[in-house]
């Protein structure tokens, strides 16, 4: 699929999130934690990114009772996500505030 939908304040705060830790999978509750937004905001959009191939996710291999908890399927930055991820925060960064220092390119 290709990559035109509508980059949302919370879409940003999504991609901010994994963009700032690109080594690490994220899984859903963390995500809501440190973006603030409530899983029927979160999830459509982790599916959405995952739908356009900038996100890929995996459920984490448990037993969900030996473990006390369900699964958690995490998620993190596909490759041409991470670059959409930049340019869509860089983007965002220059129309709030044109005199705010570039983002450093992770890699």
């Amino acid at each position: 699929m290709g990559n035109a939908f509508r980059m949302t304040l919370p879409t940003l705060q999504v991609l901010h999130v994994l963009y700032d830790d690109l080594h690490s999978e994220h899984y859903g509750l963390d995500l809501s934690r440190k973006t603030t937004l409530k899983s029927g905001t979160l999830y459509p959009i982790l599916a959405r990114l995952e739908q356009h191939g900038l996100v890929t996710s995996a459920w984490e291999n448990v037993n969900p009772k030996a473990e006390g908890r369900p699964a958690r399927r995490y998620y993190r930055l596909t490759g041409s996500g991470c670059c959409r991820a930049y340019a869509e925060l860089e983007r965002a960064r220059a129309a709030l505030n044109p005199a705010m220092p570039h983002r450093t390119v992770h890699g």
